[in-house]
């Protein structure tokens, strides 16, 4: 298997309305506000928003999350809207296995950017692009059982509901035993 560091593709790529490319170094306050307004719909769900994190915080975490990219050890992908330059949110290729290869898709939205399906049309992006581009054989959503618009958008894009890990994982918060869903598609 060729080093995953010599790995030559794209650091961006677009969709119809979405701009969707690799963390920059001076990202982080875009982030930290995207993150700022969206604390209370990512709580429930996400270990980095069981904390409000500083701005330095975030932006040494889009710093890492760049080099993490360049090392192709995680994907990270920062999503802007195409005609505004807005930031929407975050997507990426995670848990990556180069053997196989296989991704597991992460991805959250600023709330005050959500009901306009960019998260959507970002994942389908990401699963174009994990297929087409990197060759993926498998492709991975794995979310809580009870976060029902993360399994809506696996739903919507047609991905398998391979089963449900019952018990699998503490809540992010603490508070007890959660299951969790596996969607996939594979090539």
């Amino acid at each position: 298997m060729k080093n995953p560091i010599l790995r030559d593709f794209p650091d961006q790529f677009e969709t119809k309305r979405l701009l969707i490319r690799l963390p920059l170094p001076g990202d982080g306050k875009m982030v930290f506000d995207a993150m700022q307004a969206s604390i209370n719909e990512l709580k429930p769900w996400l270990p980095f928003a069981q904390k409000v994190q500083s701005l330095e915080e975030t932006e040494a975490n889009v710093r890492k999350a760049h080099v993490a990219f360049l090392e192709r050890t995680d994907m990270r992908f920062h999503i802007f809207d195409k005609q505004t330059h807005e930031f929407i949110g975050c997507t990426g290729l995670h848990r990556i296995d180069w053997n196989v290869p296989k991704f597991e898709i992460g991805y959250w939205i600023d709330t005050r950017k959500s009901g306009n399906y960019y998260m959507t049309e970002a994942v389908e992006g990401v699963t174009h692009f994990a297929f087409d581009t990197l060759k993926a054989h498998r492709v991975e959503i794995r979310c809580d059982f009870q976060n029902d618009r993360s399994k809506a958008i696996a739903q919507r894009l047609k991905f398998t509901l391979e089963g449900v890990l019952r018990n699998d994982d503490v809540a992010v918060d603490g508070s007890g035993l959660r299951d969790t869903c596996i969607f996939a598609k594979i090539s």
